[in-house]
């Protein structure tokens, strides 16, 4: 097997077990790359096992980190490789064990005791063309002018929603529910449903509600005047600034988030973090 390292960069304790990470799998025979960022951030690594995330090619990848950071390589890495997530964040709603379960985890991973968690994603168009990254988490279609509102228009499958006057609007899948589209009022989802959690953000309408529809739906949003510039952000780690008549169409993606598991429970693990948020 080959496995890939990642750490959170912004703290020295992430770095540390990435490396003791690496060093555990390299003495147990195991080829490890660690991707350049991490290596510019502790040069203790083998500079030949230093490889771009964007070049990773391997059969899992080890996150020390928070979300973010499992988000930042979801984004980046071309493929969909099984991710065993290591909480080094505030939460973690991504990751699978803390810290001092690190070395056991592992020990399981190599003796196969484990199950792979699939996560839909979104797929966004802009005006027709697929050129931004899939969404794990959640596309957010937000006012380019802080403190001015957008109107927006949006659809589903061809059929009128809602049509909206707010701050912006969230279209996020389950796993996502937790995040930004739980903040703007939308419910926690249990991740192993199939559907779209659509949410606006500070609505005028008191009826403007969020709204839950199947995955296989095709989402079409559509700005109205005034004509104002827009920002779509994705996942919190891709932003993009939209011209005012864009056409914004969400479906499901063909590709899948994987996730290291080593139970199938998802309570009371997701209600009890969400309550440690609040």
């Amino acid at each position: 097997m080959r496995f890939g390292v990642v750490a959170r960069r912004d703290r020295e304790a992430a770095l540390k077990l990435a490396y003791r990470v690496y060093d555990f799998l390299k003495i147990s025979g195991y080829d490890v790359v660690v991707d350049r960022e991490t290596y510019e951030h502790l040069r203790q690594f083998d500079e030949g096992d230093v490889v771009p995330l964007e070049e990773f090619n391997v059969d899992f990848i080890i996150v020390i980190g928070g979300d973010g950071t499992i988000l930042r390589v979801e984004h980046k890495t071309k493929r969909d490789f099984p991710i065993l997530g290591i909480n080094m964040g505030t939460l973690g709603f991504l990751t699978e064990v803390e810290p001092h379960e690190a070395f056991f985890s592992l020990s399981r991973l190599l003796e196969g005791e484990y199950s792979i968690d699939e996560r839909m994603k979104l797929r966004t168009y802009i005006n027709g063309e697929n050129v931004i990254p899939d969404a794990l988490n959640e596309d957010a279609i937000l006012t380019g002018a802080p403190g001015k509102i957008i109107h927006l228009r949006y659809y589903i499958d061809g059929g009128l929603a809602d049509e909206i006057r707010s701050d912006g609007l969230i279209v996020s899948t389950p796993t996502g529910s937790t995040g930004y589209a739980l903040s703007a009022g939308g419910p926690f989802v249990d991740p192993r449903l199939d559907l779209f959690v659509i949410a606006p953000l500070n609505p005028i309408a008191l009826s403007s509600r969020p709204m839950v529809v199947p995955a296989s739906s095709r989402v079409e949003v559509l700005p109205l005047p005034p004509e104002r510039e827009l920002i779509l952000t994705v996942d919190g780690q891709f932003y993009t600034r939209l011209e005012p008549k864009t056409e914004i169409v969400v479906k499901k993606s063909p590709r899948k988030a994987k996730f290291v598991r080593f139970s199938r429970d998802i309570y009371p693990k997701y209600p009890l973090r969400i309550k440690k948020r609040f």
